[in-house]
């Protein structure tokens, strides 16, 4: 064989690996954006970190998650209301909103055994008193 030949089979196994790469990325389909709309909800963020402030000033932590029981505990007052965003990075089909008002002064409790094991952040946001708050809390299942 000589140069010529193999500097052409070269080439045309370098076409053929970069065809099927091409293929390959063009057949997946799991590709997800964090958020579907990320331009409003970058102008929104500064009432966001004003809503961690507030959260910051309660001086304990409202989202307590046991991993031993698979739960997230709320410790929330009476009359907060809000919503819990079950979010995983890896695969936006997962995510899962939950809605909430606290009517007793118990703690509630979110049951997260049923997840998808991995990693998951726990984005709470709720309201007492006319006043916003937001925790977020990163946990693995």
């Amino acid at each position: 064989m000589d140069w010529g030949k193999g500097i052409i089979l070269t080439l045309v196994a370098f076409g053929i690996l970069m065809i099927g790469m091409v293929t390959f990325c063009i057949k997946q389909d799991d590709i997800h954006l964090v958020t579907q709309n990320y331009y409003e909800e970058e102008i929104k963020y500064q009432d966001q970190i004003e809503k961690m402030i507030n959260a910051s000033e309660i001086g304990y932590n409202v989202l307590v998650y046991d991993s031993q029981l698979k739960k997230v505990d709320l410790l929330l007052p009476k009359g907060a209301k809000g919503t819990l965003h079950l979010f995983r990075p890896s695969d936006a089909r997962l995510d899962q909103k939950i809605a909430f008002d606290i009517t007793e002064t118990n703690a509630s409790s979110i049951n997260v055994k049923d997840l998808k094991p991995g990693y998951w952040r726990i984005k709470l946001s709720w309201s007492e008193d006319g006043k916003e708050f937001y925790e977020e809390k990163k946990i693995n299942i």
